[in-house]
């Protein structure tokens, strides 16, 4: 029989080690700043799921007008769109971490030429803030728009999408996509916070894994 010493080892142990790793704060973070940074996904998971409950799908969500796949290449569903485009938005808000995080510090091993090098303020600063300038501005302007019947582009809304059916479906949709407003300002703080400690102040880690 073989013995259970001899069995391979799972590869849960190292995906273990990898989220550990990316959720690690670093020395002198305070805690209200460690919540900013992990709220901040959060606001955009809402809205992720409702794109993918309805685009995805199909969930009658939509006030049952048709789906426009605007400029999508033909070889590209509007389904995995939308997938794709929730995950790419997860992927972004969760960079908010990397501001609390040795990795948004000091880069990780597995990045060829930068491996082990401290990550200079400005790279990490300057995106982020410019990020939380639009995620403040342009989701309060959408919600203007849209409070008066417009799209972004000025165009009136059509009677088929659901902030025009005023039901339900308004609500569900506004209750998905309100948590977006606080993105850019969440990320603003922390951006602040981590511009503030890391100014003359040497990296948390040396390097890694």
């Amino acid at each position: 029989m073989t013995a259970v010493t001899d069995l391979p080892r799972r590869p849960s142990g190292r995906l273990r080690s990898a989220w550990a790793a990316a959720h690690t704060t670093v020395p002198g973070v305070p805690r209200w700043v460690r919540t900013t940074a992990f709220a901040i996904p959060f606001t955009v998971l809402p809205s992720s799921a409702w794109r993918i409950a309805t685009c995805t799908f199909h969930a009658p969500l939509d006030g049952g007008g048709p789906q426009a796949s605007g400029n999508l290449p033909g070889w590209l569903p509007l389904e995995l769109y939308v997938v794709l485009l929730s995950l790419v938005s997860e992927v972004l808000a969760f960079a908010a971490v990397g501001l609390t995080a040795p990795w948004g510090e000091v880069f990780p091993r597995w990045i060829p030429g930068l491996s082990g090098r401290r990550v200079p303020v400005a790279a990490a600063v300057l995106p982020a803030g410019l990020g939380a300038t639009v995620l403040t501005v342009v989701p309060p302007l959408f919600t203007v728009m849209v409070a008066g019947g417009r799209t972004l582009q000025g165009r009136a809304l059509d009677d088929g999408v659901p902030l025009a059916t005023h039901d339900w479906r308004t609500v569900v949709l506004a209750v998905c996509y309100a948590p977006l407003l606080l993105w850019g300002p969440l990320l603003a703080v922390v951006t602040v916070a981590y511009w503030r400690r890391r100014r003359g102040s040497r990296p948390a880690v040396a390097g890694l894994a």
